[in-house]
């Protein structure tokens, strides 16, 4: 079993920046990717970047390219999101999932692949 910890989430103003964490704790496990969705009120959950193991290539949803940055420790089993130029659009749960295994024609943004999800951590955007 895999434990996800979020944490890093808070109130800022627009302009603003946090960092969230992504803790992996619990049995030693490789994985596939580990990435960063986030679900405003009333809408449903979406992708926000990725992040996969091996060569530590990215992906980002066209909303946050360009402000959000998401980094890897491995030695920590940790995953990080830089959040830069925030905006109200962005406030939202924000949760992280573990993909255990690399899947053909993988898409970073099917939640079905998603073996392992944390509790969130919300952040809140104000203008």
């Amino acid at each position: 079993q895999v434990q996800l910890e979020e944490s890093g989430g808070g109130l800022v103003q627009a302009g603003g920046s946090l960092r969230l964490s992504c803790a992996a704790s619990g049995r030693t496990f490789s994985y596939f990717a580990i990435t960063w969705f986030r679900q405003a009120p009333g809408k449903e959950r979406e992708f926000v970047a990725a992040i996969r193991r091996i060569g530590g290539g990215t992906y980002y949803t066209d909303s946050v390219q360009g402000r959000f940055t998401i980094s890897r420790d491995s030695a920590k089993s940790t995953v990080y999101l830089q959040m830069n130029s925030l905006k109200p659009e962005d406030t939202a749960v924000y949760y992280c999932a573990v993909d255990s295994q690399f899947t053909l024609g993988w898409d970073p943004g099917n939640q079905r692949l998603y073996d392992y999800w944390g509790q969130g951590t919300q952040v809140t955007v104000s203008s």
